[in-house]
């Protein structure tokens, strides 16, 4: 069934943003490799995290496990993980567990990256 549809993982760096883009199927198998990566954009000092799910076909719940494995530690750091770009099969995933109350899920990066930039000007002026 993944024949032809392997995990890959590509990152790049959008201003102060850490962009991680997805391809293939994340699940208990691949979900590891995502976990690796966010964590070690975090020890680096990285707390804005924009992940890309244009090209992901599929999701499990191990792969949806690594962002709420994050999610509170980098908001609290004043930091986030935002979404975009989730083809229908896999924001079904996400909404049927209510993940878009918990994260922000844009149709694309340009709004995730202006949502980051808000953020910016709201945390400097408290």
């Amino acid at each position: 069934m993944t024949e032809g549809k392997k995990f890959h993982i590509q990152t790049i760096l959008l201003g102060d943003v850490e962009g991680i883009y997805l391809t293939g199927f994340l699940d208990a198998h691949t979900a590891p490799k995502l976990e690796k990566v966010i964590g070690d954009l975090i020890k680096t000092g990285k707390k804005k995290i924009l992940v890309n799910f244009k090209n992901l076909d599929y999701i499990s719940s191990a792969g949806m496990g690594v962002f709420m494995e994050f999610i509170e530690s980098l908001r609290e750091s004043g930091g986030d993980i935002k979404m975009s770009e989730m083809n229908p099969k896999v924001f079904s995933i996400f909404d049927l567990l209510g993940f878009p109350i918990l994260f922000d899920i844009d149709k694309e990066d340009k709004t995730a990256l202006e949502k980051f930039s808000l953020m910016n000007r709201h945390v400097e002026t408290t």
